[in-house]
């Protein structure tokens, strides 16, 4: 009996001396495994990454004036209303200035009067011309004869045939300055009846552009004054819209103005019609509005149908930069600091090694890595703040989920 308990003591014995070892140096990998802590890791992959802004804009007309009178005066007849849509030089109104067509006749009369006063002066320039002539032709007789033979006319004679020479010569003269003075006087009466009927074609109200009439401020008989008064009774006739063409304007933050070039494509979704249209930037103000920081920008869209209306508020994706096959890590990879931007990348051997790495263009998920890490690294996201440099952690990548996530 003490050799069977013998035997069955020393075989446990052994049993237990030859499992301990590998029984103790499992349970220490355990507990080794346990103090290092887990952490999320995502691979650098090359993606195709793009810069957008989204921002909220309002279309406008391409034009919009208020048409107002030239000249004051009484509306005689008004032929549009709210609505209407017009031509360009479509008459609008129709103005009754009296003393305006009272001005235009006095102008046409002047010019008459002008016209009658060269005539005369044109025939009192002949007659002068003609008794010069004959008094100077008398005066060369005259002298020729007396030059001739001496004492055969007498020098009283030969001085009176000069003086009325001379007399007729400046008769002439002064006919002449009298018609050049007629002249002048019927380009200055053409030139008033010019400007009255030009003010007199300023009766008729006509559109600067085709368009719709987006308000009526007067009615018929209503007293409109001249448009270029400093009275602030000058109140238009029409407002007029262009709405064949329409520009969304955006306030473009001053972030990213220097991102911003002709062309650039515009993705619009317009909130009243639940529509996607696109466009391209027609337009900037080059110059920032020093209240709001911002730069307006233009993008023009055609309207022929008429389905879209200014004041429709949109929501506008412009694309700023892209990049394709660039080398990209998450966003939430990266810890920036002013102008430094860091990442934890995680080595061959699971420690981490906290990197500078200099960024590029980035969209709402990923960011370009310019320089500071290679392909296929490592690199944390999440909480970085649970680990530090040097530290060996126990990876899990989720490379794959958040490229799934970026995607939907």
């Amino acid at each position: 009996m003490s050799a069977g308990v013998l035997l069955a003591g020393g075989l446990l014995a052994w049993i237990w001396l030859g499992r301990g070892p590998a029984e103790k140096g499992g349970i220490h990998d355990v507990a080794a495994d346990a103090d290092i802590p887990p952490a999320a890791v995502a691979r650098v992959e090359r993606r195709n990454v793009g810069s957008t802004l989204a921002i909220a804009g309002e279309f406008k007309p391409f034009q919009e004036v208020d048409v107002h009178a030239k000249v004051a005066g009484y509306i005689r007849q008004i032929y549009v209303d709210v609505g209407d849509h017009v031509k360009e030089g479509q008459t609008l109104a129709v103005l009754e200035v009296p003393e305006l067509a009272a001005q235009v006749t006095g102008s046409e009369a002047a010019v008459r009067a002008a016209e009658q006063q060269i005539r005369k002066a044109q025939g009192d320039v002949q007659r002068a011309q003609s008794s010069h002539a004959a008094a100077h032709s008398a005066y060369v007789r005259l002298k020729q004869a007396a030059d001739s033979r001496p004492g055969l006319v007498a020098q009283q004679d030969i001085d009176d045939s000069q003086a009325k020479d001379l007399e007729t010569e400046a008769q002439t003269a002064s006919a002449e300055a009298e018609l050049a003075a007629a002249k002048q006087q019927l380009e200055v009466s053409q030139a008033n009846q010019k400007q009255y009927s030009a003010m007199s074609n300023y009766t008729r109200i006509v559109a600067p552009f085709a368009g719709v009439i987006t308000n009526r401020y007067a009615d018929t008989g209503a007293l409109i004054a001249a448009g270029t008064s400093s009275s602030t009774q000058a109140i238009p006739v029409v407002r007029l819209a262009e709405i064949s063409k329409l520009r969304l304007v955006l306030p473009i933050p001053e972030s990213v103005v220097a991102q911003i070039h002709l062309g650039d494509p515009v993705k619009v979704h317009v909130q009243a019609l639940d529509q996607e249209i696109e466009g391209r930037v027609s337009r900037f103000a080059d110059s920032l509005d020093v209240q709001t920081r911002t730069m307006e920008t233009e993008i023009d869209f055609e309207n022929r149908s008429g389905h879209l209306m200014p004041g429709m508020y949109t929501e506008t994706r412009l694309s700023l930069r892209e990049k394709k096959n660039a080398l990209t890590i998450p966003l939430e990879a990266v810890s920036r600091n002013g102008e430094d931007s860091t990442v934890l990348a995680v080595n061959a051997e699971n420690v981490v090694e906290e990197r500078k790495v200099r960024l590029g263009v980035e969209d709402s998920t990923r960011v370009e890595v310019l320089s500071g890490l290679n392909e296929g690294e490592r690199v944390i996201i999440g909480n970085r703040s649970e680990y530090h440099n040097g530290e060996k952690i126990l990876p899990r990548d989720v490379s794959s989920a958040v490229k799934a996530g970026s995607e939907s």
